[in-house]
């Protein structure tokens, strides 16, 4: 499976991500939040212009600097979603994504998220 294919399930066709979109998958931690003094924020507490991390992976063929495995930040109201196997995924563009973090040294700056 190359990095532009997502398995659709074991009698379905492969999905191949095109261009420059971008396969992510949300993490459980969306819902409920405890603020650095601990307080619990629940799930149905909305803050304005909060971004999101998620987890990328598939990537279309004119991704440049989207690997699969890192985590991505991006503004939660830039997307669509989509479920496959019964699992909800999110698709973006790349130009949508604000930042990526990677365990890979790649000669990057150094800077880190």
């Amino acid at each position: 499976m190359s990095d532009s294919t997502v398995s659709a399930g074991i009698d379905k066709h492969p999905i191949d991500v095109l261009f420059d979109r971008v396969l992510v998958k949300v993490g459980d931690a969306e819902g409920e939040r405890k603020s650095r003094a601990g307080i619990l924020i629940p799930a149905t507490a909305q803050l304005s212009r909060r971004l999101s991390w998620a987890e990328t992976v598939a990537i279309g063929p004119h991704v440049r600097a989207i690997k699969v495995g890192d985590n991505v930040l991006f503004n939660p109201e830039d997307q669509f979603e989509v479920e496959i196997n019964g699992e909800e995924y999110i698709i973006l563009r790349e130009r949508d994504i604000h930042a990526a973090a990677s365990e890979r040294m790649d000669g990057g700056t150094g800077l880190y998220l």
